[in-house]
């Protein structure tokens, strides 16, 4: 990837503004708790995952969509979730981005389809991009760190009509933020309003 292209996951944005004064300040922090590269990538994974909740899962209708409104109200969805995430390593000089899987909505393709994101980081370290899944757990969902596996919140089922993207995109997809923009009740968004594909 030339330099000009790496750039790109290091851009402030819209949706990753890291330009806010409380998102820079929560990236100083854990920049300060981390003495190296891959612990900041961890820290700020585990914070992101772990202390930013998913709105399904706390039942919360409010719609969040940039990294700013996200830290504030400590809630949103997988796609909102990975703007904070973004940001918050792109304020500390770590490129990110965003990659997707087409999930059914629940057990089974008559339940309809949903985009999944996750994050891609580059750990300099290592000279390698790796996947993260900040999503949240859950006693039915488990994501963790790992620099060797993808160890990530759902797996695939391709009979189920199931796809992972393998993507790495420099930033959100517009058609996933116009969705949250548009929407003033996460829990109705998600079970109406999302897209089942790219």
């Amino acid at each position: 990837m030339s330099r000009e292209t790496m750039l790109q996951y290091l851009e402030n944005s819209k949706y990753i503004d890291f330009d806010n004064a409380e998102v820079k300040r929560k990236a100083r922090e854990l920049r300060n708790v981390s003495s190296t590269e891959i612990e900041l990538i961890q820290s700020t994974y585990y914070f992101v995952r772990d202390e930013i909740k998913h709105s399904w899962d706390v039942q919360d209708k409010r719609v969040t969509v940039s990294a700013s409104d996200v830290l504030r109200e400590g809630v949103g969805i997988c796609w909102a979730k990975s703007n904070l995430f973004a940001a918050l390593l792109r304020t500390n000089g770590v490129p990110c981005g965003f990659s997707h899987q087409r999930l059914t909505l629940g057990d089974t393709p008559d339940t309809g389809y949903c985009i999944h994101s996750l994050n891609t980081v580059y750990v300099s370290a290592l000279d390698k991009w790796i996947r993260l899944d900040a999503r949240g757990n859950t006693d039915k969902i488990h994501a963790e760190f790992s620099l060797e596996e993808e160890v990530l919140a759902f797996h695939v089922i391709p009979e189920n009509d199931e796809y992972d993207y393998h993507d790495n995109l420099a930033r959100p997809v517009e058609a996933l933020m116009r969705v949250l923009e548009e929407n003033t009740d996460a829990l109705y968004m998600y079970q109406y309003c999302l897209p089942g594909r790219l």
